[in-house]
């Protein structure tokens, strides 16, 4: 049985052990997620998102490194890195390369790094991703950055979990258009144009910037007549490192934002109400698979491969059937 209170006190080895049954769903990490609750709700939620290649390892390293080691005389925060690297569709193994490219971290006792593959999940973070950032949170993490698989345009799971989300672009990813396809801009907080040191970089930033303000007026603020973020387009290099400070002052600009308006009690709000009907959605369905006649079952996927019954019909006689059961 793991120890929530060695958890609590910082005991890196037991957080692991609890995080990786809470990524295998396991009655013991239910449980201590229950315990663990109550303290959560202080840390910094920062998605980091965007297509693969343009450098969101890179900068989420560098990004640590400044948390870390602040300027000005700032306290350093102790962070978590939550790398989401896809799983083969084959095996449901996945490389976990991130921890490898954040080796830099590996004395600090500061940084806690897990790794965890999505699992099949789609848009870019696994089903576990939020139960894990609870642990974390509650393990005394104020700043948990969460880097998403990197699929594209469809990674917009990421800003229902976190309070700030960065998208990550790169010059030389092909057709400008695709920038501003499928609401990723939508989502952004903050726009960073990684290896802006290559040709093409001033390019995307005018890109970005124009559809920035194509959208202006479309955020709407915590409460009517308040204040509304307007999202910065910032060009760093991460292997130098270039501008990593300035997209770490611009992060603690919006948590600062999102305190003083109430936006983080909003999107908090909305992240438990999400989670919350995720985990009712499982649970009903895990229960209905608990009480299910395997006769029905065969009997209503043999009318559907007849085309005697469409799939909500045979929906509809699943359930008034479970019902009957139960």
């Amino acid at each position: 049985m793991v120890s929530v209170k060695a958890v609590l006190e910082g005991d890196r080895r037991e957080l692991a052990r609890l995080l990786t049954l809470v990524e295998n769903d396991d009655p013991k990490g239910r449980a201590a997620l229950n315990e663990l609750y109550p303290h959560t709700g202080k840390a910094h939620l920062v998605g980091i998102t965007g297509a693969p290649g343009t450098g969101k390892s890179s900068f989420t390293n560098q990004l640590a490194r400044v948390y870390r080691n602040p300027a000005g005389g700032a306290a350093p925060q102790r962070v978590a890195i939550v790398a989401v690297d896809p799983s083969s569709p084959f095996t449901g193994g996945a490389l976990l390369g991130d921890r490898v490219r954040m080796k830099d971290h590996s004395g600090d006792l500061g940084v806690f790094i897990r790794s965890m593959a999505s699992r099949g999940a789609v848009g870019g973070i696994a089903r576990a991703t939020a139960a894990v950032t609870q642990v974390l949170d509650a393990a005394g993490y104020e700043a948990i950055l969460v880097e998403t698989v990197g699929a594209g345009q469809s990674e917009v799971e990421i800003a229902r979990l976190a309070h700030t989300t960065i998208v990550v672009e790169a010059p030389g990813m092909g057709d400008d258009i695709q920038a501003i396809k499928a609401g990723i801009l939508e989502i952004a907080d903050i726009l960073v144009v990684n290896k802006a040191d290559l040709p093409g970089a001033e390019k995307t930033e005018l890109v970005l910037r124009a559809s920035l303000q194509m959208g202006a007026g479309t955020r709407r603020p915590a409460v009517p007549g308040g204040e509304v973020w307007t999202p910065t387009v910032l060009k760093v290099q991460s292997l130098n490192p270039v501008g990593i400070i300035e997209a770490y002052d611009l992060i603690q600009d919006h948590r600062g934002y999102l305190q003083r308006t109430g936006e983080w009690q909003r999107r908090d709000r909305e992240r438990l109400d999400s989670e919350l009907e995720d985990l009712l959605k499982a649970e009903l369905f895990r229960r209905w698979v608990d009480v299910k006649s395997e006769s029905n079952w065969q009997a209503a996927l043999d009318a559907l491969y007849a085309r005697e019954r469409s799939p909500y019909q045979t929906v509809e006689i699943l359930l008034k059937q479970s019902s009957d059961h139960s």
